[in-house]
């Protein structure tokens, strides 16, 4: 059985991405145990699937097709700074987005039932979009994730950009030791035609 790690994304226009470059500069610290995301890597995710059955990508692709059928293109724009789980105990952070995202959140419930008939665990926890910058690895201390929450706390995003979504991607992940290296599988592209 041969499989592939993938998810489904929103991909960015790579003049976003170099924004978002410089904007990990300003953030960027000599802190070892941060990881930081390649600009040309940053992706909005909507679901990750794992390792899946190279024989599933067929019906994933038109899952995700279904899905965004039924959704006309939005937009949204870029936020201010944040963390998960919060600021005084950092792990992952993101940029936050706002614009249209009730027709995003929309677009997920969509693509969720499709996949979970295909036999994918439904996501239990509340859907935040976001995109992941850097995350802190299990050997950060306490006080470490909490001098870099404050840092993110004191430094504004600046980024005044609008994300036109018009398509979903099936991305494909392959973990090498300098990071992920991203392709994308398949595409499904929004209903341009649907009547409001």
């Amino acid at each position: 059985m041969e499989t592939v790690r993938c998810f489904i994304a929103v991909e960015l226009p790579n003049d976003l991405r170099r924004e978002l470059g410089r904007l990990q500069k300003r953030l960027k610290v000599d802190e070892p145990r941060v990881k930081w995301v390649s600009p040309e890597g940053i992706h909005l995710t909507l679901k990750f699937l794992g390792d899946v059955d190279t024989t599933m990508i067929e019906p994933i692709t038109q899952a995700m097709t279904q899905a965004a059928q039924g959704t006309l293109p939005f937009s949204l724009n870029i936020q201010q700074l944040g963390a998960f789980p919060s600021l005084q105990r950092v792990q992952v952070v993101w940029v936050g987005l706002g614009g249209d995202v009730d027709k995003l959140q929309q677009l997920c419930q969509l693509l969720e039932a499709n996949l979970t008939s295909l036999g994918f665990a439904a996501e239990q926890r509340p859907f935040t979009p976001h995109l992941t910058l850097a995350r802190l690895g299990n050997e950060a201390s306490p006080n470490e994730r909490q001098r870099f929450g404050e840092l993110i706390a004191s430094t504004r995003s600046e980024l005044s950009y609008s994300i036109k979504v018009d398509a979903l991607s099936l991305i494909r992940s392959q973990l090498t030791s300098t990071g992920a290296i991203y392709s994308r599988i398949s595409l499904a592209e929004l209903n341009r035609n649907l009547l409001p």
